[in-house]
């Protein structure tokens, strides 16, 4: 099993040199190397492998001495990252590949020539450096990426390999559903409900404080740089906050169920609603979902997602009636057939476990053995024997 431990460095005035040099000679190649690419598909209608921009490098190295001080891994391995984004993009994964700017986040990988032991790592050409280790890990050390934020911090990520297989993935045991908002951010089919801190809004003031006197600087200047890095700063501990919430949340929800099911939201296209853009993207879904993925996987538990398009809120938990429409102001709504009153939202994560349920038994099965089926057209849903969430969930 791969996992990556991150931690923060510290370097002398050298070392932030020659890690700057390097920055700045993979950012060039990577351009170099991009440009290339898209000017011999022009050319020819063909691109460049990973083999053939590493052998441009020994001549590189002569008509350019600079890219001789810096570690040749780092070089070679830009050709496997701009590689690994032609991959994505030909797979839909993600848009094009774009050049790099040094104003953006710097990183360099190292592939090789590492090690870390006690509070110190070891890096090519860098030597010794002084790391704030919080725990050590175990297993083989495979890659070491360190970066620089904005503000000038330096961390280094440590990929390590441990040996060991994911387990078994199992479905015996608590099944939840979550339902993601921004009132509350998360609501549980068993009818927690965790408020959403708003990180962002809690330092807004802070950070336009910080943003207009960026804005009244002089381009170039050394105080300019100076409040940049204040208005960075302000943005790594809205994100630094962030990231330990969630965490925190991802992990509790994870420890206390085996099946875990939430809705697969297109945040992309929720934000183009300018009155909530702000509030949704402070939430942080996406990051939230992918930290349930990854510490469900490790746990050999189920991560669900469920359509998008399946209507949750509007359809009654108990006689599965399914409404026209509901508005978003309407937080309490009493089914007109049965006549239940539902909370909009326990509503809507009882019926994402549901459908999570039934997802997990067709999946296995071929046959619909759980709580709900799609719905036919006329009917919203066809009811099978209950399986609750308290109960084991057994296929």
């Amino acid at each position: 099993m791969l996992k990556a431990f991150k931690y923060r460095i510290y370097l002398t005035d050298e070392q932030k040199v020659l890690l700057a040099k390097t920055f700045g000679c993979c950012r060039w190649f990577y351009n170099f190397a991009l440009n290339l690419t898209n000017e011999t598909y022009k050319a020819t209608g063909k691109g460049l492998s990973r083999n053939e921009i590493i052998n441009k490098l020994p001549e590189l190295k002569k008509e350019k001495e600079w890219l001789t001080e810096v570690p040749s891994q780092a070089l070679q391995q830009v050709a496997l990252d701009l590689s690994s984004a032609f991959l994505n993009f030909f797979e839909k994964r993600t848009k094009f590949p774009k050049f790099k700017k040094k104003s953006n986040k710097q990183s360099v990988r190292f592939p090789q020539g590492i090690k870390l032991y006690g509070e110190y790592l070891t890096l090519p050409k860098l030597k010794k450096v002084y790391c704030k280790v919080s725990r050590l890990p175990s297993g083989k050390l495979k890659s070491l990426t360190v970066s620089m934020t904005p503000s000038g911090k330096y961390f280094a990520s440590c990929l390590y390999d441990d040996g060991i297989d994911l387990p078994k993935q199992s479905s015996e045991g608590k099944a939840v559903g979550i339902d993601l908002g921004v009132k509350d951010f998360a609501i549980t089919s068993d009818g927690s409900k965790y408020g959403n801190p708003k990180h962002y809004r809690k330092y807004e003031q802070k950070l336009a404080k910080k943003q207009k006197q960026l804005a009244k600087k002089q381009k170039g200047s050394n105080n300019r740089n100076k409040a940049r890095k204040a208005v960075a700063r302000v943005h790594e501990k809205i994100t630094r906050c962030r990231e330990d919430f969630l965490h925190k949340l991802s992990r509790k929800l994870v420890d206390k169920n085996q099946v875990i099911v939430v809705e697969n939201l297109a945040v992309k296209n929720m934000v183009r609603n300018h009155k909530l853009a702000k509030s949704i993207s402070d939430c942080g879904w996406g990051q939230f979902c992918t930290m349930l993925k990854y510490k469900a996987e490790w746990g050999g538990k189920y991560y669900i997602e469920v359509d998008r398009f399946f209507p949750s809120s509007k359809t009654c938990n108990h006689c599965l009636n399914q409404l026209d429409s509901l508005s978003l102001d309407m937080k309490l709504w009493q089914c007109p057939k049965c006549g239940t009153i539902h909370d909009r939202d326990i509503n809507a994560a009882k019926n994402i476990r549901d459908e999570g349920l039934r997802m997990l038994a067709v999946g296995h099965i071929a046959t619909a053995s759980g709580e709900r089926v799609r719905p036919s057209k006329g009917t919203a849903f066809v009811r099978h024997p209950s399986v609750k969430e308290e109960s084991p969930v057994t296929l």
